[in-house]
């Protein structure tokens, strides 16, 4: 018979899904630990916390498919409670309730003091800025807002996360200061919409604001800007990203399309000309800027003339980073009532026809770095190589700086100067010169 009381519960927080998760679950982990718990992140416990991710369809099947493994776990003996949060179980509950009733208890995103409850723990206010994170030391995510009032009609994150909802600067500050203080060097801030920043709380687009008071923080080296909307993006934020050294000449700004009548129909508010005309401009007022964007291919209605107008602005426009996806057909979105009709393999196949284009791009432009030099951040040892970044490349999504680790010692979160030898489509290959 097993005696549960003479054991120390653990709990193991298991992420799944986006930056925006690993944030939330790094202060799930911060509040638990405040309240004396142990927790580790995705390692052995007897108490499963499992953050769910409900974007996509391979994201949700993702998230059903790992709820399913702790349950045969839990069956097994091997856990003894297993909790869900997050987008899928805020999206779809009461299915998940009929569908897995074993799991202990189902949370959603703006459900943390009933979580922390449950665990055992109390919501305590005062923690801001208190997160275990599980990032390499060297960077962090910094969450400025929840939620998204854009009305895409393929997005179903409003519906998992509600309104747009600013966090005061004040409170990113003390944030911010507390992870440069626990060694963080990077901060990448991260949102569903950066450009929507600040205007609930303050009546304006508050993003360069925001900015400025961050580069003031000792010990911060590189300030990172992810998910920007480019309808009624703030252009003080490119005047702040040029004046300040510390802010990345770096932008993600997922784009989606480029086909004015698949732009109309997605509800993204712009054009191909005004969008063109924006990039032009960013490039103009940052001319060493890097540019990530994502696509979305087989929306309803896509033609072939609407696939071929992406290709030839993906060809003309050369990003410098680019990811593309398929389109999933979400219930409860706008787009849900549209006919689904561009097949999987269609889809499949304009998504490899992108990326062909990018990597062949992406191949040209590093070729164009042989020979220079850039200031690198390591982030990891991986077998004989040192792996690092330029500030032109985010974490997990974008290209690597490959360091023969059997002539250089480089310590994890160091920054160094490095002159590039080589260079493939996705990855550079260089030496330290100091």
């Amino acid at each position: 018979m097993r005696t549960k009381s003479l054991k120390k519960n653990k709990i193991n927080v298991v992420t799944l899904g986006c930056s925006k998760n690993v944030y939330d679950s790094e202060v799930l982990m911060g509040q638990l630990k405040a309240s004396g718990k142990d927790v580790v992140h995705e390692e052995e416990g007897n108490i499963v916390v499992i953050n769910t991710c409900g974007f996509i369809n391979n994201a949700k099947e993702e998230s059903v498919n790992t709820i399913l493994e702790f349950m045969q776990k839990k069956e097994a003996g091997d856990v003894d409670k297993v909790f869900v949060t997050g987008c899928l179980s805020e999206r779809y509950k009461p299915d998940l309730e009929k569908e897995i009733p074993n799991v202990d208890q189902y949370f959603g995103t703006t459900e943390l003091p009933g979580l922390l409850k449950a665990l055992g723990a109390d919501y305590r206010h005062e923690l801001i800025g208190e997160r275990l994170t599980t990032t390499p030391k060297n960077y962090a995510y910094l969450k400025i807002a929840e939620g998204c009032d854009r009305p895409c009609s393929f997005c179903a994150i409003p519906l998992m996360r509600g309104k747009h909802k600013s966090t005061p600067i004040e409170e990113l500050v003390i944030e911010a200061e507390k992870l440069a203080a626990n060694g963080v060097k990077e901060l990448i801030l991260i949102a569903q919409d950066l450009t929507y920043y600040g205007l609930d709380l303050y009546k304006k687009r508050n993003l360069a604001e925001l900015l400025e008071a961050l580069v003031k923080i000792e010990g911060i080296e590189w300030i990172r800007l992810h998910y920007a909307f480019p309808t009624g993006f703030p252009m003080d934020v490119l005047d702040v990203m040029n004046r300040e050294p510390k802010v990345c000449n770096y932008l993600d700004i997922p784009l989606q399309h480029i086909s004015d009548s698949i732009l109309k129909s997605m509800r993204r508010g712009t054009t191909k000309a005004k969008t063109t005309k924006l990039i032009e401009e960013f490039r103009k007022a940052v001319p060493n800027m890097t540019i990530r964007t994502t696509l979305i291919v087989g929306y309803p209605g896509e033609t072939e003339e609407d696939f071929q107008t992406l290709k030839e602005w993906v060809q003309e426009m050369r990003f410098e980073r680019l990811g593309c996806f398929t389109y999933s057909h979400e219930e409860n979105t706008h787009a849900y009532n549209l006919e689904d009709d561009v097949p999987e393999d269609v889809k499949q196949e304009r998504a490899n026809e992108i990326m062909e284009i990018q990597s062949q791009i992406s191949w040209e432009l590093n070729q164009e770095k042989i020979g220079q030099e850039f200031k690198v951040v390591i982030d990891r040892k991986e077998g004989n190589y040192f792996v690092g970044r330029t500030e032109f490349d985010s974490p997990d999504v974008d290209n690597e700086v490959l360091i023969d680790a059997t002539s250089t010692y480089l310590k994890t979160g160091e920054f160094v100067t490095v002159k590039v030898i080589e260079a493939e489509d996705f990855d550079l290959y260089a030496e330290v010169v100091k």
